[in-house]
């Protein structure tokens, strides 16, 4: 879709590119991202220009609104392609489900447009992407990128939601040098931890292998809870048990998956198990390690029983797809009540 004369009328009027900063997908993580990168960029320099985009644009209205109530002042305007966000702005932050995204909107909608660019403002651009993808996906994107005269890295992040909303994430990045030093300025402000994994891959490759322990560290904390509960031990005295020892985890310290197992924090199973990294995420990123792990042949045989459990999880209560992945803890408590 070609960007709309309306639009870029609008976005050639209000906006300077080197001051705009452009953030496409809003979904649970992107939405909490971008408020932190456009709320802070805002504090520094009240001129600055945001743009965000969005498949659902329900989505990027909520946003606005919600950005928009907080800091009235603030010139933000939404995209309604990928297209426009690029011509619109200098940075453009991409957090997007998986690869068929970002092969869609970079391949049909940010290359086409870097390329039409004149040299000069192509090679000022800089494209972060921070979604999980398969890392063969991210180095192709990274080299058309690249090949443009425009700068990309990829970012994927670590802390789920909650660090996205506290601003405490974790990123871990993959990308030449000069690419690296000019992206650590936009993601110190959504996150604390900002870490070169080494060229364009590297970040999602660490990534995807902070995840496959994260997945089969939720599946046995789930067991572990189930069991000593069995045992007649109260959830909140062996979460303290587990945490002071050395079964602790972030699955269990932070994501515990029992209700009231962590007075004084609120996991997202103190919320029906909503706002969370979703199972069906945890399903993909799990595939993507045994894909990946296929082509290294390299060995995951307890990553491959976890991605059996979540896909279980998934296809035989569909309604927990979208619910924190720690929500496996109750599949297991419902498996158990079937036997």
């Amino acid at each position: 879709m070609r960007p709309s004369v309306r639009c870029l009328k609008e976005l050639d009027r209000i906006y300077l590119r080197h001051k705009s900063t452009s953030f496409i997908g809003l979904g649970r993580m992107g939405h909490e991202m971008a408020f932190n990168l456009f709320s802070k960029q805002f504090a520094r320099d009240a001129e600055a220009h945001f743009v965000v985009c969005d498949a659902i644009p329900d989505s990027a209205r909520a946003f606005s609104e919600n950005f928009l109530g907080h800091f009235p002042g603030a010139k933000l305007a939404i995209a309604t392609t990928p297209e426009e966000a690029i011509l619109a702005s200098q940075t453009v932050v991409t957090m997007l489900p998986s690869s068929p995204q970002v092969k869609s909107v970079y391949s049909e909608g940010l290359l086409p447009t870097l390329r039409g660019l004149p040299r000069k403002q192509a090679s000022s651009t800089l494209c972060i992407d921070s979604t999980t993808l398969d890392v063969s996906v991210a180095k192709q994107v990274a080299a058309d990128v690249i090949s443009t005269g425009a700068e990309m890295v990829d970012a994927p992040v670590s802390g789920g939601v909650t660090g996205a909303k506290a601003g405490t994430l974790s990123f871990l990045v993959g990308g030449a040098d000069a690419s690296f030093k000019r992206s650590e300025s936009i993601l110190s402000l959504m996150g604390q931890r900002i870490i070169h994994c080494g060229d364009s891959g590297s970040g999602l490759g660490a990534k995807i292998c902070n995840n496959l322990v994260l997945g089969v560290q939720q599946i046995v904390i789930g067991e572990a809870m189930l069991l000593g509960q069995r045992l007649g031990l109260d959830p909140a005295v062996l979460a303290g048990v587990i945490n002071s020892s050395t079964g602790g985890c972030w699955a269990s310290s932070v994501n515990n998956p029992v209700p009231s197992a962590l007075p004084g924090k609120s996991p997202p199973c103190e919320r029906d198990y909503e706002g969370g990294f979703a199972t069906a995420l945890m399903l993909k990123d799990m595939g993507l390690a045994r894909d990946i792990a296929k082509q290294t042949k390299s060995p995951i045989p307890l990553g491959e029983a976890a991605e059996n459990i979540y896909a279980r999880v998934v296809q035989e209560q569909p309604a927990l797809s979208r619910k924190d992945f720690s929500s496996v803890y109750r599949f297991l408590e419902t498996s158990q009540q079937k036997e």
